[in-house]
């Protein structure tokens, strides 16, 4: 009698067992794996693909500065301080240069000269208008003056070179470095009374910071992904918790054959000065949304590498329907390129049991 008992204990009531047929599962109306599974409708949604890689922080360019006299000298003066903000043309230092006493004593000497040849040309003016000169001396004062004007063009030029005002020129004035891009000074290396040789390395360096890049390498399988203007996100292992936004500048024509990958730059606001050249970053670059079909990551299944999902038909029956993802998991979705349409209703979790089941 015991036996018999428990083996009535342990039989299967047909009313609540799954019913294995094929790729159909029939499940009865009593059946408590129904308590386990959830059904949900497949949605259409904007869907943008996520691409991830390192990247470097550098200052731009073109708002960044290496100085170094163009000759030699001893510095006289100095202005500069770490620290320091400076507009374009701010005076950095002061050197006394040979070479810009001897650019200053040509400066003098030709404008002199153009003096004295505007002096005899227009004097030849006056005597042709008397009727005392020549046409022949008027000419000659005329090409004499012409060519010295240019010659003082040059001589202008050669002070300009310096960064100096040829209006506000003295004779043995020393040189003044200016500041060519406007800024910080984020290094100075200037002591006063050294001397600098015309071949010396840059003694300080100006950068404007508010803004930077962020060179980062995409490989070639993604590059179709990134776009000019494209929006990305911005990890720093140095800011924890903190995500910045930044856009795609510059994406180079060229790939790297040592890396298979191509160099991708991404201009970022950085008016807090959070970010300094040479940080690490992780930046998230997120393709332009387009329609997608998007299911739950716990509604995919695999079988022989075959991703598949459970249909769920008006009958109670479930059927085993294999798909083509695209290989991504954006936010705990899989996106469906293949094997369902807009509205078929699938099982999203517990479809485990209906394995159970088989």
């Amino acid at each position: 009698m015991l036996t018999a008992a428990a083996c009535h204990s342990v039989k299967e009531d047909p009313a609540t067992t799954a019913v294995p047929q094929g790729d159909t599962i029939t499940l009865p109306a009593g059946s408590p794996l129904k308590e386990k599974i959830r059904i949900d409708p497949v949605l259409s949604a904007p869907y943008s693909r996520e691409v991830s890689t390192a990247g470097t922080v550098k200052a731009i360019p073109t708002q960044y500065a290496e100085i170094a006299p163009p000759f030699q000298g001893r510095v006289t003066r100095s202005y500069l301080h770490l620290g320091m903000k400076t507009p374009a043309d701010a005076p950095l230092f002061e050197i006394s240069s040979p070479d810009f006493f001897a650019a200053q004593k040509v400066f003098f000497q030709e404008k002199t000269q153009l003096q004295q040849a505007e002096r005899t040309w227009k004097r030849q003016q006056d005597l042709m208008a008397n009727g005392v000169g020549t046409q022949k001396d008027l000419e000659e004062a005329q090409t004499a003056y012409d060519v010295e004007k240019k010659e003082y063009e040059n001589a202008v030029m050669g002070i300009r070179i310096f960064k100096a005002n040829p209006d506000q020129l003295s004779l043995g004035q020393p040189l003044i470095v200016r500041a060519p891009v406007a800024g910080e000074v984020i290094e100075n290396k200037v002591v006063l009374g050294q001397f600098i040789k015309d071949d010396a390395a840059s003694v300080a360096t100006i950068a404007d910071l508010s803004a930077v890049w962020i060179s980062g390498q995409v490989k070639e399988k993604d590059i179709r992904f990134i776009h000019t203007g494209d929006e990305c996100s911005i990890d720093v292992v140095a800011l924890p918790g903190v995500s910045l936004k930044g856009k795609v500048y510059h994406v180079n024509a060229v790939v790297e054959e040592d890396t298979r990958s191509v160099p991708v730059l991404i201009a970022v606001d950085n008016k807090d000065r959070a970010l300094k050249p040479g940080m690490y970053v992780t930046v998230k670059f997120m393709d332009q949304a387009v329609p997608a079909l998007l299911i739950p990551a716990t509604a995919l299944l695999q079988a022989n590498e075959t991703p598949y999902v459970f249909i769920s038909t008006t009958d109670g029956k479930f059927i085993k329907r294999p798909i083509t993802t695209n290989g991504s998991n954006n936010h705990q979705q899989v996106v469906v390129t293949a094997g369902l349409q807009a509205g078929d209703r699938i099982v999203t979790q517990g479809g485990f049991y209906l394995l159970d089941a088989k």
